[in-house]
């Protein structure tokens, strides 16, 4: 029997309301008996909230799985489901004991791992079609110890942990559906349901917290069924695990950056504290829900990319999927390099042998950026074939494409070498950087014909591809690059420090001190706007910020960008003008300043 869209939207629905109701309850309750978490140093929160709201979602979790096998017991898969609703409540039973009796992260990883035992070997058992070796049989525990453990890590933030759950079990139904089985689709909906109930109470600001009870429970429900495809059914073991990691990509990234970043910095895996990816995104600036829903948008495109990697063609989505890695990869390193520990937590990285490496590769990154190159470059020729060719005649040209990708790729590295782009900045990427980025495609586009033409004369060689993949590396290049400058634009922009500054002239000085607001962080000065009166600038923009028309929008303009300063970059502002613009600068409390350069 297969789940109908009424009992999944059914289950949804009541398991909202049903998980929403408990959740009331226990904070009640919680404020009442004093089951509340302090703030601490190591933890976000700044008041002391009710937690055990894991309890809500367990409850109704298990509550509706039981009413589906009780209403339809003939329903397929019924067995797998109760196989990962049975784990996920006993790593529910080890949270709660963590959350009431403070469990040693030793302690609970070994309780994970013989959850994770019994779990793989009832499964095997309710699959008969399984028939996994010993050693990927220790895989799938050792996975699933892992990821229950990204769960608990995760949850660090309001709303975070919850939602990206959420995102994750309504991409494994959508990417999995046929292969989990009508009854895990029905428990992946149910258990949505109860974390969206319980959210309501859990966004930022929280009201309730889920404790570990709930964490290492939806740990346990998502790293149970991430393990049905392989042990049930025979997959595609790189297509498959790649789609299964992107699904759960932000708590596996999350994970793997605070216990690399830790290890460097000399600190134990399992202190905690507040150097998330979620904690660094609100440290450059962001809001604690931006933060969120940054790593929300995160969970949905790779959910995507992996329904397309399992409902669409390999050659394609195989590309996408290591653009998603790397651009992932580039979202890690530029937020390792915002400050989370004290100085004395980095002694034993500077003492270490490798330090001089480990410090041209944080701050100079001359190494990455090679090596994302060689990605970028083998990506963009790739796609050029799949574009030029298609079906049988990809297949015809795959030969060629083996034999000119050595010589494609160390030429174009030379040439992106010689255009002094590796000498470059990431967070000033400008029109100099893109002329770099031109000249040096440019140039090892022209080298790659040379050589694939006229050293190899390939018959069946397209010179279209060449061209094609020029146009593509300019791209993910560019991109690449200039990622960094919006990036930390985009940080000074919400930046809590940051005084926010209209900028009265748009000419040659305006654009100066812009820019120099922008790339000298220690000024703790955004620039938000132009203002200027010559008509051929206003209406338009400059380096990405508006102009407006001088005096007569400046009301205007400190209303919508909420103004802290005003700066007069342009000499040539009578004093009349100039003393009605500190005039209305003044009724707004907002300070004015000139600006003036001096050689010395």
């Amino acid at each position: 029997m297969e789940t109908t869209g009424t009992l999944l939207v059914a289950l949804g629905v009541i398991g909202t309301l049903i998980s929403y109701a408990l959740s009331r309850w226990i904070q009640r309750s919680g404020r009442r008996i004093g089951a509340v978490v302090p703030p601490r140093t190591d933890r976000w929160h700044q008041s002391a909230t009710p937690t055990f709201g894991g309890v809500s979602i367990a409850v109704t979790s298990v509550y509706l799985v039981g009413v589906v096998a009780v209403v339809s017991p003939e329903i397929d898969g019924m067995a797998t489901a109760m196989a990962v609703i049975g784990a996920a409540f006993a790593m529910f039973i080890v949270g709660l004991a963590d959350d009431t009796l403070t469990l040693t992260p030793l302690g609970k990883l070994v309780a994970s791992l013989a959850v994770g035992a019994f779990y793989v070997f009832g499964l095997i058992a309710v699959t008969p079609q399984a028939a996994p070796t010993t050693v990927s049989a220790l895989i799938a525990i050792v996975w699933f110890g892992g990821v229950v453990h990204t769960l608990n890590l995760l949850d660090n933030m309001d709303g975070l942990a919850g939602g990206v759950a959420v995102v994750a079990c309504l991409f494994f139904v959508w990417g999995y559906g046929p292969n989990l089985g009508p009854a895990v689709v029905a428990l992946l909906v149910a258990v949505s349901g109860s974390l969206i109930g319980f959210l309501i109470l859990n966004r930022s600001p929280a009201r309730l917290f889920m404790g570990d009870c709930g964490s290492l429970f939806i740990g346990g429900v998502l790293a149970g069924t991430s393990l049905v495809p392989f042990l049930a059914n025979k997959p595609n073991i790189i297509i498959d695990g790649l789609a299964v990691g992107l699904i759960l990509a932000v708590p596996l990234f999350d994970t793997g950056f605070v216990l690399v970043l830790r290890k460097f910095a000399g600190r134990k895996a399992t202190r905690g504290g507040t150097d998330h990816v979620s904690h660094r995104l609100v440290s450059l600036g962001f809001s604690e829900r931006s933060a969120v829903r940054i790593l929300y948008a995160l969970g949905i495109v790779g959910g995507a990319v992996a329904v397309g990697l399992t409902a669409a063609r390999e050659d394609v989505l195989v590309p996408v999927a290591s653009l998603f890695v790397v651009a992932s990869t580039l979202f890690g390193i530029y937020l390792a390099r915002v400050p989370a520990y004290e100085a004395d937590d980095f002694l034993a990285l500077q003492k270490s042998s490798f330090a001089p490496f480990l410090k041209d590769l944080a701050f100079k990154w001359h190494v990455g950026q090679v090596l994302l190159d060689v990605l970028l470059i083998s990506s963009s020729y790739y796609g050029a074939y799949l574009i030029r060719f298609e079906g049988e005649a990809l297949t015809e040209f795959l030969p060629t494409f083996t034999a000119s990708f050595p010589v494609v790729l160390g030429f174009k590295l030379v040439a992106l070498y010689s255009s002094g782009l590796y000498a470059r900045s990431w967070e000033t990427f400008g029109l100099r950087d893109a002329y770099a980025v031109t000249r040096g495609v440019a140039g090892g586009s022209v080298l790659s014909i040379l050589a694939a033409t006229y050293i190899y004369r390939f018959e069946l060689f397209s010179r279209g591809v060449l061209l094609i993949d020029a146009v593509l590396l300019f791209v993910l290049v560019m991109v690449s690059r200039a990622s960094f400058r919006l990036m930390s634009e985009a940080a000074a922009s919400r930046s809590k420090r940051s005084r926010r500054v209209l900028i009265y002239g748009a000419g040659s000085g305006g654009q100066m001190l812009a820019r120099e607001m922008r790339a000298n962080k220690s000024w703790e000065m955004n620039p938000v706007g132009f203002l200027d009166d010559d008509p051929v600038k206003q209406r338009r923009w400059i380096l990405g910020l508006p102009v407006r028309a001088g005096s007569d929008d400046l009301e205007l303009s400190m209303r919508m960008h909420n103004v802290d300063e005003l700066i007069l970059s342009s000499p040539s502002i009578d004093p009349e003008s100039e003393a009605r613009i500190r005039e209305v600068c003044a009724r707004h409390d907002v300070r004015v300043r000139r600006l003036f350069l001096e050689l010395r």
